[in-house]
């Protein structure tokens, strides 16, 4: 029986992350018409009227019991992905995935830092790989220093505080109720990045260069089904990694997780021809590694 739930586990998150490679691959796109602001204004919209009605219809409990904890992890995931969809507007997804997934790396560190826990050699060494593999996929010396490319890396960083805050303030949140507050605080700074945008009036670059200062503007056609896909799909693709959560073991289902970097990668060439260079194969497979061997270093005994 376990092991069928965890069979079961491990289709239901790759099925999540086949649905989230290919949702991302659109960003880029969608760049080209709306701003960073307005899209996450818009899909909050959005999916918190699919969670509104699922709450009416019984189907959802959006109650959280410490609302605090709840907003505070929120926030910072938010934040996270707020790093990740700007940097979809110019960096290739595979790169962007790669620096997100550093979040393993971020956890282990901060809970050693901060939390007094140890870190044994198998861990730091797994930590060392796995940074090794994101610079090999990130490559910020390719053209001279090119810290740009190391952003995504800061949405690792905030990602794993989120983890940490879910893991120490919210035992016990629904699902749901996570998930509002997550869109909420990610509205939220939508909202205040569109205001900002739209009333200090910048100089936009045409195209997915100007993804980071336009401000509020008609969505187009295809910018608002993008947008639609992304709240639909996102609130569908979530709740299969919640419930592959609750299938399995966490730290084993953690690992599962890594097979975005694949389905991106995959998703970028099949939709786009982008080819996946043969360095950064081996930087996946680096990270991968890494956090398989931190995650399951890190469960408790």
């Amino acid at each position: 029986m376990a092991g069928n739930r965890t069979l079961q586990a491990a289709g239901v998150i790759c099925l999540a992350m086949f649905l989230l490679g290919f949702l991302d691959n659109f960003v880029a796109m969608l760049a080209q018409d709306l701003g960073l602001w307005q899209f996450h204004l818009m899909r909050t919209v959005m999916a918190v009227g699919v969670l509104g009605a699922l709450a009416m219809a019984g189907r959802a409990q959006l109650r959280p019991k410490r609302q605090w904890a709840v907003a505070v992890r929120g926030g910072f995931a938010a934040f996270a992905m707020l790093i990740y969809f700007g940097c979809l507007g110019f960096l290739p997804i595979g790169q962007v995935a790669a620096g997100l997934f550093t979040a393993p790396i971020w956890v282990m560190l901060i809970s050693a830092l901060f939390l007094g826990q140890r870190v044994g050699l198998t861990r730091l060494s797994a930590a060392l790989i796995g940074f090794l593999g994101v610079l090999i996929v990130l490559n910020p010396f390719e053209n001279g220093v090119n810290l740009i490319a190391l952003v995504p890396m800061t949405a690792g960083f905030f990602y794993a505080i989120g983890g940490i805050a879910t893991r120490e303030w919210c035992e016990g949140e629904s699902a749901m109720s996570m998930l509002l507050y997550f869109f909420l605080a990610l509205g939220l700074f939508g909202l205040i990045g569109t205001i900002v945008t739209t009333v200090w009036a910048f100089d936009v670059p045409a195209g997915s260069e100007g993804f980071l200062l336009r401000g509020l503007v008609w969505p187009t056609p295809l910018g608002f089904g993008l947008t639609v896909l992304q709240a639909v799909g996102s609130l569908v693709a979530v709740g299969l990694v919640f419930k592959g959560y609750q299938l399995g073991d966490a730290a084993q289902v953690a690992i599962y997780e890594y097979s975005l970097l694949a389905f991106a990668a995959g998703w970028s060439f099949v939709l786009f021809g982008q080819p996946i260079p043969p360095q950064a194969i081996l930087g996946m497979a680096l990270i991968v590694v890494s956090g398989i061997v931190i995650s399951l270093r890190s469960r408790p005994a």
